[in-house]
């Protein structure tokens, strides 16, 4: 047997997927995918093998579930979901229940049946064929994290209920197991589904049962007094995401298509209210200047939750990037947290906005400008420019070391300009 046991890290949302098999045996599976799906695929590949199985700890309420759109993208998968505590859903699945067994060649992946963060939770217990009562490892989905547990309170009336459950599940069964099973939970630090998840992204039972909070309490209800009071603050789309999960995601085949809009028609698409105006450039870029109404979500990983927080998932996106390279990361971003429709982005970003120049200005290249420095005057005051900054720094730091005596660089660069009102020359109005 040669194992295949990869997690894949998603920031921003601190998610925590796997990919498990034996590559003597070329099979696999993938355990809590989320929506961006290519990477399991690359994945597989890169070790051989082929994704037959798609497993799902519970229905998520922080992300849009990948499992189906994982499926249809393999054609060779199939997805399988909890049917414990009464858990229903809106698509096909190969039902799982508690004690279930699979195998792939030498590993050997039993269902365990572990509610309290939801009903219908499992979590996947992992064993070599010939030790097979001898477990390595468990999935711990959102049970058990590293240094904390998963939340009771998503479900409103049933709070009580989980809390009870998950009390019991910590109890008897994490706690039952010996201490040098690895657990492998599905989220990592930063995220909202548990109270002060732990930085490591993997532990053992035995250090969780020396120094993990919740598994400490004997009492009930001084666990349940200490899970509800350390749960962080519920995100505004977990009910919209726990919903569209049970349902069954839309397979889209792709990531959603995203129209390249010229400056013209960008800003008629922004006149028709074709879309919500969301700027994910830098603080910096933004605040140097940006078109007005946009809201800034910078183009890293927690915009999956930002987005998730402010933005209805009905109303279409037009976007405004730092490059149009970008817009493929950006839109797997906004897909995490199930947002998949977009009237389109300004090509040539800002700088096709609003194309001008400060009077008297030259234009250099930034690559170009130690060979072309010889046309400015080196004892002459210089101001270094760009759109919002960052190169205008490089610039004027090359003329201070081509010998250039004065040299300043403009704060906030072209935008700040433009947003300042100031004189500018060769304005195309759009």
């Amino acid at each position: 047997m040669s194992l295949v046991f990869k997690r894949i890290q998603t920031e921003g949302i601190a998610e925590l997927s796997y990919l498990i098999g034996d590559d003597s045996a070329g099979v696999a599976a993938v355990v809590d995918p989320t929506a961006d799906v290519g990477k399991y695929v690359r994945l597989a590949r890169e070790h051989a093998v082929s994704i037959t199985h798609v497993f799902e700890t519970h229905i998520h309420a922080d992300l849009m579930s990948g499992a189906r759109e994982l499926c249809a993208r393999l054609g060779s998968a199939k997805i399988f979901v909890s049917h414990e505590g009464g858990a229903r859903y809106g698509f096909a699945g190969e039902a799982v229940h508690d004690g279930d067994r699979f195998e792939f060649g030498g590993l050997v992946v039993t269902a365990k049946h572990t509610p309290g963060h939801t009903p219908e939770h499992v979590s996947y217990i992992l064993a070599e064929k010939k030790h097979v009562e001898t477990p390595w490892g468990v999935l711990t989905g959102d049970s058990l994290f590293v240094n904390s547990a998963g939340r009771p309170d998503l479900l409103g009336a049933k709070t009580d209920k989980l809390a009870e459950q998950l009390f019991h599940t910590l109890r008897t069964f994490y706690l039952g197991l010996p201490d040098g099973v690895m657990i492998f939970p599905a989220h990592g630090a930063g995220s909202p589904c548990g109270a002060d998840i732990g930085e490591r992204l993997e532990s053992s039972i035995g250090y969780e049962r020396k120094f993990n909070p919740f598994l400490q309490y004997q009492d009930f209800k001084d666990f349940k007094d200490y899970a509800l009071r350390t749960a962080p603050p519920t995100p505004a789309y977990y009910p919209r995401m726990k919903k569209l999960n049970a349902k069954g995601p839309e397979i889209l085949g792709n990531l959603p298509r995203v129209r390249a809009l010229p400056a013209q028609t960008f800003q008629q698409a922004i006149a028709q209210e074709e879309g919500v105006l969301i700027d994910t450039r830098t603080l910096l870029a933004f605040g140097g200047g940006h078109i007005a109404g946009a809201l800034n979500l910078g183009g890293t990983p927690m915009l999956s939750i930002w987005a998730g927080w402010l933005l209805d998932p009905e109303k279409p996106v037009l976007l405004v990037l730092a490059e149009d390279s970008e817009i493929e990361q950006v839109v797997k971003l906004f897909l995490r947290t199930g947002y998949t429709q977009f009237a389109g982005y300004l090509a040539g970003g800002m700088k096709a906005w609003e194309e001008g120049h400060i009077p008297g200005a030259t234009h250099i290249f930034l690559p170009e400008l130690r060979e072309k420095a010889a046309r400015l005057a080196k004892r002459k005051p210089v101001a270094v420019y760009c759109d919002s900054g960052y190169r205008a720094s490089i610039g004027a730091s090359i003329l201070q070391q081509e010998g250039f005596q004065a040299v300043s660089n403009v704060p906030g660069s072209w935008q700040a300009w433009k947003n300042a009102r100031f004189p500018i020359e060769g304005r195309k109005e759009k």
